[in-house]
């Protein structure tokens, strides 16, 4: 079995002259002494890179990040420093943007049932546009603007029925979708008539998404077709394709680059006639393979013709991906990034959970053993921010690493943490 492929650790990333991992200078053994683990070790240049990326694909506030990927206030202000805009989807999402010094008008609030109090707060911020989702929420904005006479703008979110070649739990484009108005039985020209004629909103858009990780570029020239076929006869100022692009998350796996993507996405409605803004809501692209989590091994059990299972000191409470979709991730020793991986064992989180597993087959050098450092590529995304306390485990820090410098940008929660809402 071959050693850990190099492409899918983050861009600075290297080994050193006695085979271990330095991530921008930072040798990894050093990260864990300082900061313990589990851990998540962000590598803060390449996240700027695929900002810069995307904005040069798609051009300065035409790129949305989707900050349910990864979001902390240190994420939040290096999206904005590096021209996206961000998506927020939920009150506290809005929050914790707006405490990094976002300003409001760099946000667009999501979600499929937003509440009056997120409505509320989105429309007083003074957010750039709300993406409603359905006439319930026509009516919740009916009754903010008897209250307070705020006229929003909105972008309406169109369910296309384009299935995505992706998990039935992330794919969102298809017709039997918790998400938006349907284009195909008549809700989504419904919607644009009503707010067309509300006094409550101002209709500037267009909003739809497929699915998460998507691999295959032709399914959003695909959703950007049959958009098309909608917006263009509206011509509305703006049009957002959504994000899901997928990313490679082990051996073999390809997707295309952000680049790549935006040549499919503008391309394709460019020969489709599309005059509006077209932008995008890149999460996963921007910051998965920007980081990995560092674990250490506490068990090693040998079981005689059924398997091996190792287990590290984080699982289904730091990554519940493996669990929730069945996904795929590599794994290796940092001491000896370049090693022959020749065992497979499962490898388990500590967790009261026969599911609680983060690789079903991994691929580990033989000679893994208790107290070695565990590294797990890819999981910048949907790791930190899907996180919970389950067994009452604490949440890992979140490291950002750049030029030999280390700073702790979310530090590890405590006991104390955990009870701070528990009034007894």
């Amino acid at each position: 079995m071959t050693a850990v492929p190099l492409g899918l650790l983050p861009d600075n990333a290297t080994v050193a002259d006695d085979g271990s991992l330095l991530l921008a200078g930072c040798r990894v053994a050093d990260l864990a002494a300082e900061f313990g683990t589990p851990v998540f070790v962000y590598d803060e240049a390449h996240l700027r890179a695929r900002c810069r990326e995307a904005v040069d694909a798609f051009g300065r506030d035409r790129v949305i990040y989707a900050t349910k990927a990864f979001l902390c206030k240190a994420m939040a202000r290096l999206a904005y420093d590096e021209g996206l805009l961000l998506d927020v989807a939920s009150g506290g999402e809005l929050a914790v943007a707006l405490a990094a010094g976002v300003p409001p008008g760099a946000c667009t609030l999501h979600g499929n049932n937003k509440s009056i109090a997120e409505l509320r707060a989105a429309a007083d911020a003074g957010v750039r546009h709300i993406v409603v989702d359905s006439f319930d929420e026509l009516d919740r904005l009916d009754e903010l603007h008897a209250e307070f006479g705020s006229t929003p703008n909105v972008l309406l979110r169109v369910t296309p029925g384009v299935s995505a070649h992706t998990h039935e739990f992330i794919a969102t484009g298809q017709d039997d979708s918790k998400f938006g108005f349907n284009l195909g039985n008549g809700d989504a020209l419904r919607a644009v008539d009503r707010a067309r004629r509300s006094a409550a909103v101002e209709l500037v858009g267009l909003h739809c998404h497929i699915g998460s990780n998507v691999f295959d570029a032709s399914s959003f020239a695909k959703a950007a077709a049959v958009m098309a076929d909608f917006a263009v006869p509206l011509d509305l100022p703006e049009l957002v394709l959504g994000g899901g692009l997928g990313v490679p998350y082990v051996e073999g796996e390809e997707a295309p680059t952000i680049t790549q993507w935006g040549n499919v996405l503008l391309d394709a409605c460019a020969a489709l006639g599309v005059r509006s803004n077209v932008s995008v809501e890149p999460g996963r692209a921007i910051v998965a393979s920007a980081a990995m989590t560092i674990y250490t091994v506490g068990t090693v059990k040998h079981i005689p013709d059924v398997r091996t299972y190792i287990a590290v000191d984080g699982g289904m409470s730091d990554n519940p991906r493996p669990v929730l979709y069945g996904s795929g991730y590599e794994s290796f020793l940092p001491r000896a990034v370049t090693a022959e991986r020749d065992m497979t064992a499962r490898l388990v989180g500590k967790h009261c959970e026969s599911g609680d597993v983060l690789s079903f087959a991994a691929k580990l050098p033989g000679d893994t053993a208790v107290g070695d450092l565990l590294a797990m590529p890819v999981t910048g995304a949907y790791g930190h921010s899907m996180g919970s306390n389950y067994n009452k485990i604490t949440r890992p820090p979140v490291v950002f690493v750049g030029d030999g410098d280390a700073r702790l940008v979310v530090r590890r929660e405590t006991h104390d943490d955990l009870m701070i809402t528990d009034l007894g």
